[in-house]
């Protein structure tokens, strides 16, 4: 079987043999795989009334446990977005009545997000589906395909040097 990507390696050997071309193999699939798997997870998303980048935020959030709050900056971290991006959409879940910013108790200058009653029935709902979804998107391996694929990526990501 080829793809796509293969036919852009042959070109490039032909038109730059001098080149080791093979990182495409993997960098081109993983950022042509991620566009693709972005835009299927997005369905479910929409079909559940949430806009893009909501999901990791509301899902961080839930994944916290009781009482369901982080301070941005350990919002920020695990969503990996930049402070002005958290802000925004913070902005827009707020709005909807997903999140509100509560003063933090135990530092007086600083805020924590809180999933609000409406933004935890709402994540809950979806996140069922967006499993399912997930799991649907990687029939094409088996269980063990599927761990050594996660190790390698796991590997690769940990490998990666700091920006």
């Amino acid at each position: 079987m080829r793809d796509r990507v293969d036919e852009i390696i042959e070109q490039w050997g032909v038109e730059r043999p001098e080149l080791d071309a093979s990182p495409i193999g993997v960098i081109g699939r993983m950022s042509r795989l991620s566009r693709a798997l972005e835009a299927r997870l997005e369905v479910v998303y929409r079909e559940h009334g949430l806009e893009p980048g909501w999901h990791d935020l509301l899902a961080t959030l839930r994944r916290q446990g009781p009482p369901f709050k982080l301070r941005p900056t350990d919002l920020m971290g695990s969503v990996m977005l930049t402070s002005s991006g958290t802000t925004k959409r913070l902005d827009k879940l707020e709005a909807a009545g997903l999140v509100t910013r509560e003063p933090d108790p135990s530092d007086r200058r600083g805020t924590l997000i809180a999933l609000t009653a409406k933004g935890l029935e709402l994540i809950d709902a979806v996140t069922g589906p967006h499993l399912a979804n997930e799991a649907r998107l990687l029939e094409a391996l088996d269980s063990e395909e599927r761990e050594q694929l996660a190790a390698l990526l796991r590997k690769l990501n940990l490998g990666l040097p700091p920006l």
